[in-house]
């Protein structure tokens, strides 16, 4: 009897450890499932996303692992049709089955809650600032030590407006207008997000990064972009007939073909920018398809130095 307890008590040992270690492994894949990181907040993205998988796979592969320690070991026999054992309310297990979910649940709450906030994206509020985890003052820093960091952080303006259907980004310094997204790499962005018409969202999956335009709201949007390559901008909110269309190429680039942009479509005069959304309700319009539901007829195309 003893052998047999000890022999369930290592299986139940090695099971455990395996299903932890795959659980960790798993985690560990899910940072190959998402696009390389453009912006220095993504790993918070990542790390929280890595965390998520591997606490669902330690739950699934637990549940399971004990279905099949159950079914191996404490199978009845093939001619056993008697009833099971009546089993009155365990207590304790009742307390443990009720309290660990909780637990989790609040570990979940707390690390998410935290990312959050180190992230700093938020709704219908005013001024937005994320903190750049590459280059984070210091919490023991002095305020007037900290006011002259940041002061003399090299910070990039960029004026960003969503309107049905367009992305409008206008470079102040340069005074150049663009419908194609550029950014130098390893220098801070501050966006200056602004909705012409309805709810828009700022969109970028390889930076792990969204933040909602509120329509009458300018929100300052801040991050760092650390990998040069083109990415892909899109509205995550769905903003009428033709958001799909609502796309733009983000390029980061070397600080010095950065500037070589800007001084590149500084020099040429500004154009109408192509627009899918508008070309697309020219032709229906053209052509008098009645589609059976009302359209908001998409803005004129934008002027811009760039079209992209």
């Amino acid at each position: 009897m003893k052998i047999r307890q000890i022999l369930n008590f290592l299986t139940l040992a090695t099971g455990a450890v395996a299903v932890t270690l795959t659980s960790l492994w798993i985690g560990k894949q899910a940072y190959y499932w998402l696009p390389p990181q453009g912006a220095a907040e993504s790993h918070l993205i990542d790390d929280l996303f890595s965390f998520l998988v591997t606490l669902g796979a330690l739950i699934f592969l637990g549940v399971t692992a004990t279905l099949l320690y159950s079914i191996t070991f404490h199978r009845a026999k093939s001619t056993d049709f008697s009833d099971g054992p009546h089993i009155e309310g365990n207590v304790t297990l009742e307390v443990v089955w009720t309290a660990i979910p909780i637990m989790l649940v609040l570990w979940i709450a707390s690390y998410s809650y935290q990312v959050y906030e180190q992230i700093g994206i938020q709704g219908p509020s005013h001024q937005i600032h994320l903190p750049n985890p590459m280059n984070m003052i210091s919490a023991s820093t002095e305020p007037d030590e900290a006011s002259e960091a940041a002061a003399g952080e090299d910070v990039e303006h960029i004026d960003v407006s969503a309107k049905q259907w367009a992305w409008v980004f206008h470079y102040p310094e340069n005074n150049v207008t663009s419908t194609e997204l550029h950014l130098p790499s390893d220098r801070r962005i501050r966006l200056n997000l602004h909705s012409e018409d309805v709810l828009h969202g700022f969109y970028i999956p390889a930076f792990r990064l969204k933040q909602d335009i509120i329509p009458g709201e300018d929100l300052d949007f801040e991050f760092t972009p650390i990998r040069p390559g083109a990415y892909d901008l899109t509205d995550s909110q769905y903003s009428g007939t033709y958001f799909a269309t609502m796309r733009a190429k983000v390029v980061v680039e070397s600080p010095s073909k950065y500037q070589q942009w800007l001084s590149q479509a500084a020099s040429q005069a500004p154009t109408a920018a192509p627009n899918q959304a508008a070309s697309e309700y020219a032709l229906k319009i053209e052509n008098g398809i009645d589609s059976g539901w009302k359209t908001v007829e998409p803005a004129a195309p934008p002027l811009v130095n760039f079209p992209g």
